[in-house]
């Protein structure tokens, strides 16, 4: 999380909790998005949160209406 901030350690020690772990969280994504099995990951992540199916795309696919 300091090579994403910038900040020092103190500087990270001395955050309140919400900002920490919002920049935790950037930090993480940030890292991951460098390699290419971060970013398969993250896609992967990404897709498994989803709740709803994407009608569009499955119409493109199979067709219907």
């Amino acid at each position: 999380m300091i090579d994403y901030t910038g900040c020092s350690y103190t500087e990270v020690s001395g955050m309140d909790v919400l900002t920490f772990w919002g920049l935790l969280h950037d930090a993480v994504i940030w890292s991951l998005e460098k390699s290419k099995e971060g970013r398969e990951y993250l896609e992967n992540a990404w897709y498994y949160e989803q709740t709803e199916p994407d009608r569009g795309s499955l119409r493109d696919v199979f067709g219907g209406g």
